[in-house]
């Protein structure tokens, strides 16, 4: 446990959400991700952003598989020679867009907050709109160390 951890830790022996949690299981980074849904203050350590990202790209590929199964049923072949999908699809393509949606702004929320923990403004996001070089960037940002600066982030409760 970190010297910030140790500062940061109640009484019951849990972290508060303002507070970033180093070594948070998977479970707990989940419930802190929802908990926190649109919260672009504070920080987020590195296992609470990647146990997320795992997460996100888990259900993302599931949603894919379950469109790509549900499309190939009823698929047809048009005159043109493109193949069309069966109506199965559409619940897939919903799925996906639903699931899209709900986990956009917490999923931003979460890079802003990784972002401060490594003492980089939370504007930094915006390097993402750069094609290919600003997603490797915040890439890189994201795998940095936590940096104790980035506790002028911090909004203790």
């Amino acid at each position: 446990m970190s010297y910030q951890q140790q500062q940061a830790t109640q009484a019951g022996g849990t972290v508060p959400l303002w507070a970033p949690y180093y070594g948070a299981p998977i479970g707990e980074a989940a419930r802190r991700f929802f908990k926190k849904y649109a919260t672009f203050t504070g920080r987020a350590s590195r296992s609470e952003y990647w146990w997320w990202m795992l997460i996100s790209t888990v259900v993302s590929l599931v949603l894919n598989i379950i469109m790509s199964v549900a499309g190939s049923a009823g698929a047809t072949v048009s005159d043109s020679g493109a193949v069309v999908p069966g109506p199965g699809a559409v619940i897939g393509v919903v799925l996906l867009v639903i699931w899209g949606l709900a986990v956009i702004v917490p999923s931003i929320a979460l890079l802003v907050r990784r972002l401060h923990d490594v003492n980089f403004s939370g504007w930094m996001v915006l390097l993402g709109l750069v094609p290919v070089l600003g997603g490797l960037a915040l890439f890189i940002f994201t795998i940095l160390p936590s940096k104790p600066e980035g506790q002028r982030f911090d909004v203790p409760a």
